[in-house]
């Protein structure tokens, strides 16, 4: 399955292997239906097959129109196994995709694998790039992709300028930094996540004084990697440093 950031409809192959029958097992054949929801159809195209043969169908996703801010439920599609032989009870079994869902929330409708964790980079922003390392190298393992476990976006304003008053409202740049002109007060883990402000731990979060200009890089990389990335409320991601 192969979503794509920029449509909300998609096509999927699958394949079915050969299964190895003896016996009575000789002359079953097999269909596949799948079913997806919340505001997304499936249509299945596949038809019976014997099932010691190998062979392969699709499915096809179409969502229905979505205005701009929308994000459908998260949701999944489920697959149907049908088994039959003349003269035998016929049988079924089934199982889940991984848990993906669409949405319109920047005015490009699209949709994305939801636990999947994708990783935004901080690479090449030099101080906020260094603090997160420095962090790290201090046992902060939260957002790292190298066996940390991951951050969780937040879409909530109130929440998001409440946790960066608990870490940076009242402070001033001490004056070695004011002369460096790194007068912005950078924190980590992200404001705009659920691991922002003080719910970590102070050996799990860190703050590193700013040039104006690299905030604003930092918030321009972030945006145009959300985007694409269809990356909402409570979806895991990674930070590279």
């Amino acid at each position: 399955m192969t979503l794509h950031p920029k449509s909300a409809n998609w096509r999927e192959n699958f394949t079915l292997s050969k299964a190895r029958t003896t016996g009575e097992g000789k002359g079953i054949t097999v269909t596949v239906t799948a079913a997806a929801g919340n505001g997304t159809s499936a249509k299945t195209h596949y038809g019976s097959h014997l099932l010691d043969n190998g062979s392969k169908g699709s499915v096809s996703y179409t969502t229905g129109p979505m205005r701009r801010g929308r994000i459908n439920k998260k949701t999944q599609t489920r697959y149907t196994f049908d088994f039959t032989k003349p003269g035998y009870v016929p049988g079924s079994t089934g199982y889940k995709s991984a848990t993906w869902r669409c949405d319109n929330y920047y005015g490009t409708s699209g949709c994305a694998v939801t636990d999947a964790p994708t990783a935004v980079s901080m690479v090449g922003i030099p101080w906020i790039d260094d603090g997160i390392r420095k962090l790290r190298a201090r046992g902060g393992h939260y957002g790292d992709p190298n066996g940390g476990k991951p951050l969780h976006w937040m879409i909530n304003t109130a929440k998001k300028n409440a946790n960066r008053r608990a870490v940076c409202g009242g402070r001033t740049a001490p004056p070695d930094m004011k002369r460096a002109g790194r007068t912005y007060c950078d924190e980590y883990p992200f404001a705009s996540t659920y691991e922002g402000g003080t719910h970590l731990p102070a050996s799990q979060r860190e703050t590193t004084w700013v040039s104006p200009n690299e905030n604003n890089t930092q918030g321009a990389r972030i945006t145009n990697w959300r985007r694409p990335m269809h990356v909402m409320d409570h979806d895991p991601f990674y930070v590279i440093a």
